[in-house]
């Protein structure tokens, strides 16, 4: 396998709408700031991959007109995914390991206020014959969950609240956080319920933004870039989409790629994983196995601002960036 290493990062500051400007005029900052940081241009991408959603746009094929940012002309090799931009991230680094490219681009972007309602329109990716027709949203789905992580017994409401608390509060730091602030745990929750047992601390916000990464081989890696942040390991799990089907308190899926990627061999001091919800942050807690010593989301995570189709992505390089301001 070969050696792959991220050598720029860069995202939109994230905001609760961004009613000015389009998708294109979104990420095309970002795109430059991440090339800028490898020392590279838009034609010395030898592989360009972009992420979205067309539901969230409202748009059919936005990923088009999204690639006015990238400039399109002389033809370039190109891909999409109607994903988050962590699996786009996932296709670069697959890409590359062919053999006959060298560098690769990621962006990703998303615009959730664009859709009226936006938890709505996420329910609308459930089991189209037994659940849609039910039009359960993304909260209440979440919150059967929640509601079977605390039955199983290991979790209260509290560690809900301070797993809020600490995200908002490390936010403060980070300059693209949406929602930053102290919080107080019993205010928390002394507020009401959205969908029992879930709070609208305990909700991720609905954000617009975007992100942008490079990345490189090896060889190429090292002459860009001083410092380049090596990925060790990638692995992929799914589980059914069907919540009738699995243990809605566990996440065997996450515990499998952790296992099959080696985490826990070595000391982890940092971990930057996507939970949207509160109570799905000790879930995946549980499932890697991160201890009480672990900085879990210094970013304030996707609690502190999540825009769609990005969130993934954007753990990925906030925790890029960790390491290299660690060395």
């Amino acid at each position: 396998m070969k050696e792959i290493a991220i050598i720029g990062f860069a995202q939109a500051k994230n905001v609760r709408r961004e009613p000015a400007r389009s998708e294109t005029e979104l990420i095309a900052p970002v795109i430059t700031e991440a090339l800028e940081m490898a020392h590279l241009g838009r034609q010395d991408m030898d592989f360009t991959i972009s992420a979205s959603t067309d539901y969230v746009s409202g748009i059919p094929f936005s990923f088009v007109r999204a690639l006015d940012a990238v400039g399109a002309w002389p033809p370039i090799p190109e891909s999409h995914v109607e994903m988050d931009g962590a699996w786009a991230f996932q296709e670069a680094w697959v890409r590359l390991q062919h053999g006959d490219m060298d560098t690769a681009l990621i962006y990703s972007f998303g615009n959730s206020s664009t859709a009226n309602e936006i938890v709505d329109v996420l329910g609308l990716q459930m089991d189209p014959y037994c659940i849609a027709p039910l039009r359960p949203d993304a909260i209440s789905l979440a919150a059967l969950q929640a509601r079977s992580l605390l039955d199983a017994g290991k979790y209260t409401e509290r560690d809900f609240a301070e797993v809020a608390a600490r995200s908002r509060r490390d936010a403060k730091d980070n300059p693209n956080a949406q929602v930053t602030g102290d919080f107080s745990i019993d205010d928390i929750l002394a507020s009401p319920y959205i969908a029992s047992p879930l709070r609208k601390h305990d909700c991720p916000p609905i954000t617009d933004g975007g992100a942008a990464m490079v990345i490189a081989t090896a060889d190429k890696a090292k002459e860009l870039c001083k410092r380049p942040v090596w990925v060790k390991s990638i692995d992929h799990r799914i589980e059914s989409h069907q919540p009738g089907l699995r243990n809605l308190a566990v996440s065997t899926s996450t515990r499998q790629a952790a296992e099959e990627c080696g985490v826990g061999q070595d000391k982890i001091d940092v971990a930057e994983i996507y939970a949207p919800y509160t109570h799905q942050e000790l879930i995946l807690r549980d499932a890697i196995g991160l201890d009480n010593d672990v900085s879990i989301n210094p970013s304030g995570g996707a609690l502190a601002a999540h825009p769609l189709m990005s969130a993934g992505l954007i753990r990925i390089g906030e925790g890029a960036n960790r390491l290299v301001a660690a060395k």
